[in-house]
């Protein structure tokens, strides 16, 4: 997909999907994990399992494999959460972690419908708890505030990039 590629992390609730779509709007190749990647499966040997649950949202390694090879795109951004993202960060070029304040959280939480992931009081009660604890985030990404609207925190992604890069990351 991209000749380079960027992983873009966080709790539930951090912006993941909409930055996604920002992406996409603004011309990017930009992938949702949870949408294209994403099922229910053994975090170490990637055997499907039945149900629905957290520890066990994870993504297809062969399809994140194919398309980080493909150098079509200029750059990929490969969007959502999962619990097997040490099989494979390596592959990626920098790694973004959406950071929010408690009250953002909470805020998004209570706007979430009751048949997406949060929107019932045992997930939103573990999601809570993950926000708190850290847990099941990479631990070297970079931050990024997406308290702000989702226009901003892509410019702070591509600002990243391009300083690290010492060139622009223009809109496709």
């Amino acid at each position: 997909m991209g000749a380079r590629n960027y992983l873009i992390e966080g709790v539930s609730c951090s912006g993941k999907t909409t930055v996604c779509d920002e992406l996409l709007r603004r011309g990017f190749q930009a992938i949702h994990g949870d949408r294209q990647l994403a099922y229910q499966g053994d975090p170490e040997t990637g055997l499907p399992l039945p149900g629905r649950s957290h520890e066990h949202h994870i993504w297809d390694i062969e399809k994140v494999h194919q398309l980080v090879c493909d150098k079509s795109q200029p750059v990929t951004f490969f969007c959502g959460g999962s619990r097997n993202f040490h099989r494979f960060i390596d592959w990626f070029d920098g790694v973004f972690i959406l950071r929010i304040d408690a009250d953002t959280l909470r805020h998004r939480l209570d706007r979430r419908p009751p048949d997406n992931w949060g929107g019932n009081p045992e997930q939103r009660a573990l999601i809570e708890y993950l926000y708190k604890t850290g847990d099941g985030l990479p631990e070297n990404g970079i931050d990024i505030d997406a308290t702000q609207p989702p226009e901003m925190v892509v410019d702070q992604i591509l600002d990243s990039i391009a300083a690290s890069e010492n060139r622009p990351v223009k809109d496709q």
